[in-house]
């Protein structure tokens, strides 16, 4: 027997929509973009902070960043093939350097931030 009731809510464990969020960018030739990231396994992620506060916590004061809704940040990183959209993210690691890195790893470049650890993803 279910304790709750769901009348309106076909798919209670779906989390909320993330909403308008705080979304970490970078700067282009013409235009800014969004910052991609990579998941603790590897896989790419769009990422977004409910708070300012959250995000200066996790990637500095000086990250540039604007303000999307969840379904745009989402259509932006889709082009990408990227479907994950990961929320207030916790930990962050710097992207690989160096010789090792070169020498057929991917995680190179500005989307090469491993962020986990405290996040909501979906």
């Amino acid at each position: 027997m279910c304790l709750f009731q769901y009348d309106d809510d076909p798919e209670p464990e779906e989390p909320d929509p993330a909403g308008l969020l705080y979304v970490p960018v970078r700067s282009g030739t013409h235009a800014v973009a969004a910052r991609v990231f990579r998941t603790p396994l590897g896989g790419r992620t769009a990422v977004g902070f409910t708070t300012v506060d959250r995000l200066i916590a996790t990637l500095g004061a000086e990250q540039p960043w604007t303000r999307l809704s969840e379904p745009v940040l989402r259509a932006l990183a889709e082009p990408l093939g990227v479907e994950l959209l990961t929320v207030d993210p916790t930990l962050t690691a710097r992207a690989v350097t160096g010789p090792r890195a070169s020498a057929g790893s991917p995680r190179t470049g500005s989307d090469a931030r491993d962020v986990g650890h405290g996040a909501r993803t979906f």
